[in-house]
């Protein structure tokens, strides 16, 4: 392993600057830190790193190449990304006041709606990251341009590896702050307002990945 520290220094250097880049997995960690509470977005930010090891599984197959280099592949991943990251900032937008109630006791439920299970936590972040074609973009490059040839797959998983748990790690920290009772309390108390502003975000960003090109 030893022989492969510089390379995985810029690996780790890139994902390090992409991850902490504002974006829909950022802007889904957030919301779901407000709306629904730490239990909840630490569940989707585990999503969200899991989804990078898909990524990882692609590029190091090949898979990523040819998605990379057919327009007709791009734009099913491209699409897809977008109409989930619509939808998300669709039912932002939708959110009521809370009650003072909910706001003096720091609730999550947006509106009365009970609060998402593991799994569905997981699953937001998971199709959140898994769909975003700007990742598949950043990944495919990365192992394309950063990583020899040479190194070994086993090598490779295991940048993957440390990229997936690297994520889950940030997006957990980002979870916690957000979820700490006199933060949390702070933006409940105009949390609709900042639900609808996150879902002019997430169509923005929605919009941002239709024009997407593999240039």
């Amino acid at each position: 392993m030893h022989d492969y520290w510089g390379e995985f220094s810029k690996v780790a250097l890139a994902h390090l600057l992409a991850v902490a880049s504002p974006g829909p997995d950022f802007a889904v960690v957030l919301r779901q830190s407000l709306a629904h509470g730490r239990r909840t977005a630490i569940w989707t930010s585990v999503g969200v790193g899991t989804a990078i090891l898909l990524h990882v599984g692609y590029s190091l197959g090949g898979l990523g190449l040819l998605i990379q280099s057919s327009e007709r592949w791009f734009a099913v991943v491209k699409y897809a990304g977008a109409g989930y990251i619509a939808w998300l900032g669709v039912q932002s937008l939708g959110v009521k006041p809370r009650t003072e109630a909910e706001v003096f006791a720091g609730r999550g439920g947006v509106g009365g709606v009970d609060l998402p299970t593991s799994r569905a936590a997981f699953a937001t972040g998971f199709l959140t990251n898994a769909l975003n074609p700007k990742a598949t973009l950043f990944f495919v490059s990365l192992f394309v341009m950063v990583v020899s040839p040479q190194t070994p797959k086993l090598v490779q998983a295991g940048y993957g590896v440390w990229m997936a748990l690297g994520t889950m790690a940030w997006f957990s920290l980002v979870a916690v702050f957000f979820t700490r009772a006199d933060v949390r309390r702070s933006f409940l108390r105009l949390g609709h307002w900042i639900d609808r502003g996150l879902g002019l975000v997430f169509l923005a960003l929605a919009g941002s990945l239709v024009f997407a090109s593999v240039q």
